[in-house]
C-alpha cells in the first residue's frame, strides 16, 4: 500500500527515518508547492529510490539526469568532454557512458562513483529545505535499469540533511529578501589577501549591478535559493558586498543576458592587488 501525505504534516526527516528503520524498498515522489517559501525556488518534483532502507538514486523530474549531465553538474566533467562521449554512445545508458568515459581516459571508475554519489546527496539535501509538498511512497519500485545506483546509509543523510535545514533557516533570516541588488563595499572589512573566493562567488561578483537582483543573478547562474543565499552570505561575511535598497524587477529570461558588474576603480584595484600578492 502506498504511503502519501504532505511534508507539512510528515517531514522528510520522519519519512527517511521510517524507510531506514523498516528497510523499505521503493520510490518516494515529492512535489513541491511553489508558493511556499519552503519550496526553495523549486517547481520540479523529485524522485528518490531506496533498496532495503538505503538510498540508491535521486533526481529532479524534467531535468537532465543521464550520467554525463550529472558529472558535468558536479564538476567532474567538462561540457566538451560530455559532448564528445555522447556522440560516440550508441545506446543511451549510464553504464555505456561510464565505460566510454573510462576508455577515453576522462575519468576512473571511482571518479564516476564519487560524482554520482555527490549528485545524489545534493539532490536529497535540497529536499530538506522544503517546508511543504505532497509526497507518495510506492513500495518495490526501483529506478530505470540504465541508471547507475550508489547505495548510501540514510542515517548519515538524515544527520547532514538536518544540518542543512538549520543552515537554510539561518540564511533566510540573514538574507530574507532576494529581490534586492548588491553593491560592493566601499571599505572591504577583510584583508583581500586573506580571501579565497569560490567559483560561484566569482560568478555572482561578475553580475553585481544596481539593475540585477539577487534572485535574477541566481536564476541566471542556475543556483537555487539556498545556494545563492549561501554564496551572498559568504561574500557579505567577508565584507566585500552590501545589500542595496529593494527594487522592482521583472523576471529575467532563463538564458538571457544580465548587465555585468560595474566596479569602482578603487575596489577593482584592491581586489586585483590582493589576488596578486597571495
Amino acid at each position: 500500500m502506498a504511503l502519501k501525505g504532505n511534508l507539512r504534516d510528515f517531514s522528510l526527516h520522519q519519512l527517511l527515518n521510517l524507510i531506514n528503520l523498516a528497510h523499505k524498498t521503493g520510490a518516494l515522489a515529492v512535489k513541491p508547492e511553489p508558493l511556499s517559501s519552503g519550496a526553495n525556488g523549486h517547481t520540479h518534483p523529485a524522485a528518490l529510490y531506496f533498496r532495503e532502507g538505503r538510498l540508491i538514486h535521486a533526481a529532479f523530474e524534467g531535468k537532465p539526469s543521464r550520467l554525463t549531465d550529472v558529472l558535468v553538474q558536479v564538476g567532474r566533467l567538462t561540457p566538451e568532454q560530455a559532448q564528445a562521449v555522447n556522440v560516440r554512445s550508441r545506446v543511451d545508458t549510464d553504464k555505456e557512458l561510464g565505460l566510454l568515459l573510462i576508455q577515453n581516459g576522462y575519468l576512473s571508475q571511482n571518479d564516476i562513483i564519487q560524482g554520482v554519489r555527490g549528485y545524489l546527496l545534493e539532490t536529497v539535501y535540497q529536499l530538506f529545505t522544503w517546508a511543504a509538498g505532497d509526497f507518495r511512497f510506492e513500495p518495490n519500485q526501483l529506478p530505470p535499469e540504465e541508471r547507475i545506483t550508489v547505495p548510501l546509509s540514510l542515517e548519515n543523510v538524515i544527520l547532514e540533511g538536518n544540518r542543512r535545514q538549520q543552515e537554510w533557516e539561518h540564511l533566510r533570516d540573514e538574507i530574507p529578501d532576494l529581490d534586492v541588488p548588491l553593491r560592493f563595499a566601499e571599505r572591504p572589512g577583510t584583508n583581500l589577501r586573506d580571501i579565497s573566493l569560490t567559483r560561484e562567488q566569482w560568478q555572482v561578483i561578475s553580475f553585481i549591478n544596481s539593475r540585477n537582483s539577487i534572485k535574477q543573478i541566481g536564476e541566471y547562474l542556475g543556483l537555487d535559493e539556498f545556494q545563492v543565499r549561501r554564496v551572498v552570505y559568504g561574500l557579505k561575511q567577508n565584507g566585500l558586498i552590501e545589500m542595496a535598497q529593494p527594487i522592482r524587477v521583472e523576471p529575467a529570461p532563463p538564458r538571457g543576458p544580465l548587465p555585468g558588474a560595474k566596479l569602482s576603480r578603487g575596489v577593482l584595484l584592491r581586489i586585483i592587488d590582493g589576488i596578486r600578492r597571495r
